[in-house]
């Protein structure tokens, strides 16, 4: 029996293998890349390496095993197949008989057209008939700390999301959640409501960013239309802004706002506070 994790090299990934090289020996762990010198530092440390592609179905074959524990985490190419691409894995999964598929969706809450392909795979893999478990993750603290560049240049949080709150937390920490299911027992069939302890809004992040940097760094919010301007003046296509200012305006609704505290159990501690993913994105 293998735990297998797909897209282990990207972000959330690499956080996964860390954090099962920590719990079970390497040889259990099977990390499914697309790219294997990305994955050479995995090997080296005994992790098997298997190479597929989500967008070629014949790469998957043999990747599973009869009682194997999988985490499909959702692709990253928004305004593709992203919903055929993840069938792909299910269908491999349940052609070898795995033991547990588990899939990183979005909150149950979110209702923003970035759901959808989630809603739909997680339908998908329910009607597969495996044992599943869904990581409704919420916002990662790193989708606002990692985009602090045009902040300090702008001096300004500009936003859509109005008084709306985020419930953030660190990518360390769904990943954390991750390998609590894949390592434990009695996750089958389960769905978790993932989010941090603590509630942020715009405001507050800015007055945050504004103590840790000594600069007064303004609360700008603007309707959605806007924003969605904003973006595509910087550069990203209409539909990814779209995504993303349509992100904020479920902010606004308080579609990320997950109270469940799922995610803090499941991991054992607190989880990362935006603050200290602020001071970390600082000092890098």
């Amino acid at each position: 029996m293998s735990i297998v994790v797909t897209g282990a090299t990207g972000h959330l990934g690499t956080f996964v293998i860390e954090g099962l090289l920590e719990k079970v020996p390497a040889e259990q762990i099977t990390a499914v890349v697309r790219s294997e010198e990305k994955a050479a530092g995995f090997a080296a440390r005994g992790v098997k390496i298997a190479v597929a592609d989500y967008s070629a179905p014949e790469t998957f074959d043999g990747v599973f095993a009869a009682g194997d524990k999988v985490l499909l985490i959702s692709g990253s190419e928004l305004g593709g197949d992203r919903v055929g691409q993840h069938k792909v894995v299910i269908d491999a999964a349940k052609a070898a008989g795995v033991a547990l598929l588990a899939y990183t969706s979005a909150p149950g809450s979110l209702k923003a057209a970035l759901a959808d392909d989630h809603r739909a795979t997680e339908k998908a893999l329910l009607a597969s008939g495996l044992p599943y478990t869904l990581l409704r993750n919420g916002w990662y603290n790193e989708n606002y700390t990692e985009q602090l560049a045009p902040v300090l240049e702008y001096n300004a949080v500009t936003h859509a999301a109005g008084e709306g709150r985020v419930s953030s937390a660190a990518r360390a920490d769904y990943a954390a959640a991750a390998v609590a299911v894949l390592t434990g027992e009695g996750h089958e069939n389960q769905t978790y409501e993932l989010g941090g302890d603590t509630a942020w809004s715009f405001g507050e992040y800015a007055a945050e960013l504004s103590k840790q940097t000594g600069k007064e760094i303004a609360n700008n919010p603007v309707p959605v239309e806007v924003l969605t301007g904003i973006l595509t003046g910087a550069g990203l296509p209409g539909f990814l802004a779209e995504i993303l200012a349509g992100v904020d305006a479920a902010a606004a609704k308080g579609e990320l706002v997950v109270s469940s505290g799922d995610l803090s159990r499941l991991i054992g501690r607190p989880t990362t506070p935006i603050e200290e993913s602020i001071t970390a994105a600082l000092k890098a």
